[in-house]
């Protein structure tokens, strides 16, 4: 049976965490992540969970931390922001080369300088190329379930692939929303138990970690985590149908790689992600309700990118405006990541709409319904010119 509980996006994921009762967690506090290391510190203190907790003194000893917990055989998590990510950086590689199963929760926060504390997506865009696989939470409940999926997904024995699961910092972290909380031995049931294929510590068969790799072997490794990553896209699937069968029929609950909402019979779309996605949902129905044929394309997988898919969703439509909470500095037009990332499928499988990037939120700046309506307006100029007038908006930005 499960119950209803009101909770934040961070105590959701301390939840779920207890609910996995891994063997290893490593962290170091940094807002807006802290709450849930804390809440599961209480968890470990009250003995609902035999847990190893390290306090370590920075994110990366957290996360090299995790890595010598991983290659030993135990289950493994995590959880930062920001800053937290990028004193990271050396560390997440050697995590995806070593084929470490870590589960990590990441509370998106823009990065320093000027310091700020509030959402946007610099730190997740800025590991896309670490080798993790990367999923978007657009609410608490989200964050929960995903959490739980990212553990099955890192250690199918055909991914062993770090798993970073994002929900965006104040805005769902610290509100608090009804979330569905199941029982602890389904969850249980769910996860099974943890049988490591190749843990440091098996005396009786040696094995090496963090050797050196030159010109000789290097590219075969990272060829064997592009088929990982390849192999991952299914698994991702796979894991996310079992979950549903397991604990979204209720409410209908259901994970993809992506959602597409109301994106049937649209003519233009909106692709965001995190909890943006919600607030166009919001939009969506009300200018349907006036007549005009809009969807939305939520992305949750981002690696591995689910191309082929996302541009069959996307064929139809005469027009796609992209929404990014990021920007790549110096990339065409200074455009988002996500956009980017967006063009080069569309372009590859041959998707004629007219696509254009709105770069919003940037440090926390509220993005509005007002404002994603204009977009959408926007949206059906450009299907109507059959021209893309401006490729990248900068959302409310000062001139």
């Amino acid at each position: 049976m499960s119950t209803f509980e009101a909770l934040t996006g961070d105590h959701a994921v301390a939840v779920a965490m207890r609910q996995i009762n891994p063997d290893v967690v490593a962290a170091y506090p940094i807002t807006p992540q802290t709450e849930t290391v804390e809440l599961f510190a209480e968890f470990v203190a009250n003995g609902q969970v035999d847990t190893a907790l390290v306090a370590v003194e920075s994110e990366h000893s957290a996360m090299s931390c995790c890595i010598g917990a991983a290659a030993g055989g135990a289950r493994v998590m995590t959880a930062t922001s920001a800053n937290g990510l990028a004193l990271m950086w050396e560390t997440l590689y050697v995590a995806s080369g070593s084929r470490c199963p870590i589960v990590m929760s990441l509370v998106n926060r823009a990065l320093s300088a000027p310091i700020n504390i509030h959402c946007d997506h610099s730190d997740v865009m800025g590991m896309r190329d670490a080798g993790w696989i990367i999923l978007f939470s657009e609410d608490p409940q989200e964050a929960y379930d995903n959490i739980i999926q990212a553990v099955r997904i890192a250690e199918h024995p055909d991914v062993l692939l770090p798993v970073v699961v994002c929900q965006d910092g104040f805005i769902t972290s610290h509100s608090m929303e009804r979330v569905e909380v199941y029982d602890d031995s389904e969850v249980k049931g769910f996860l099974g138990e943890y049988k490591p294929q190749w843990p440091l510590l098996d005396i009786h068969n040696p094995k090496t970690y963090g050797s050196a790799s030159l010109y000789e072997y290097y590219y075969e490794h990272k060829r064997q985590q592009v088929e990982a990553m390849d192999r991952a896209q299914q698994v991702v699937l796979d894991v996310a149908a079992e979950f549903g069968e397991r604990f979204g029929k209720r409410f209908g609950r259901a994970y993809h790689a992506f959602d597409a909402y109301r994106l049937d019979d649209a003519e233009v779309a909106i692709v965001a992600t995190n909890s943006t996605a919600g607030t166009v949902k919001v939009v969506v129905d009300g200018l349907r309700d006036r007549g005009m044929k809009v969807g939305l394309l939520k992305l949750r997988a981002f690696r591995p990118f689910p191309a082929q898919q996302i541009a069959d969703a996307l064929r139809p439509l005469k027009a796609v405006a992209v929404m990014d909470r990021s920007i790549s500095f110096g990339a065409t037009g200074n455009a988002g990541p996500l956009f980017l990332e967006l063009v080069a499928t569309l372009a590859l499988h041959g998707v004629r709409a007219q696509v254009a990037d709105y770069v919003y939120g940037i440090g926390g700046r509220d993005i509005l319904p007002r404002d994603i309506e204009q977009i959408y307006h926007e949206a059906f100029e450009m299907a109507q010119a059959g021209q893309v007038r401006q490729p990248v908006t900068f959302l409310n930005v000062r001139e």
